[in-house]
């Protein structure tokens, strides 16, 4: 009686939380030409990828605010306007880096200019990373990004914390082979998965606002 009983009892869900690297997985898109499929809904995405068993319990979406540039002057009010779309979702949370100055030279004309460059997101995510596992606040880590950067916290939550699981979901072309080599699993997200899980238009806020998706992304 008493395995009976033991065999009925509920099984407890594998608690699973999603980390999203968020240019890399815009620039997935872009270079697929998914432009009318960025208004992305990141926890439906995340949702998608579980396993009857698993329960998602947390989203973390990493990314840095860009400025306006003279090819695009507008291009922060789509990221503010999506990154409000995005705050709006349940159990996710938004974590950002910056962007640093970096003076390119060019080697045959010697002209020079500043490039923009994102830094903190691969730090940000391994400091989440290493935080959620050593403090059990999950079972599996989902890793949506192609940057072998990651390659580090991976093998370090291996090492200490040997009973979680991690996988990698590459976004659409990005890949690493390091990253691939280091996971307990790995899959590729595909376009289907991506057309199916976008965001309402418009997104209404709490407070009865109207996000509506830009126009460029229709």
């Amino acid at each position: 009686m008493s395995n009976l009983n033991q065999s009925s009892q509920p099984q407890t869900p594998e608690r699973v939380t999603v980390y999203i690297d968020g240019f890399n997985l815009y620039f997935g898109l872009k270079s697929k030409g998914l432009r009318k499929h960025y208004w992305l809904d990141i926890h439906g995405l995340s949702q998608s990828f579980l396993k009857p068993h698993q329960q998602l319990v947390a989203v973390k979406y990493f990314t840095a605010r860009v400025n306006p540039s003279t090819r695009d002057p507008d291009q922060h009010l789509r990221q503010n306007r999506y990154l409000e779309a995005l705050e709006t979702c349940p159990i996710t949370t938004l974590h950002y880096g910056h962007y640093l100055s970096k003076r390119i030279t060019c080697r045959s004309c010697q002209a020079t200019w500043e490039k923009p460059e994102e830094k903190m997101t691969d730090v940000n995510i391994a400091i989440e990373m290493l935080a959620d596992s050593f403090q059990d606040h999950c079972d599996t880590l989902i890793i949506v990004s192609g940057d072998s950067d990651l390659t580090g916290p991976v093998t370090k939550i291996k090492a200490l914390k040997p009973e979680n699981k991690l996988i990698a979901a590459f976004p659409p072309k990005r890949v690493s082979d390091r990253l691939r080599k280091e996971v307990h699993a790995h899959f590729r997200i595909g376009v289907d998965k991506i057309r199916q899980n976008q965001l309402s238009n418009p997104v209404t806020k709490a407070d009865g606002i109207e996000l509506h998706k830009p126009s460029t992304w229709v």
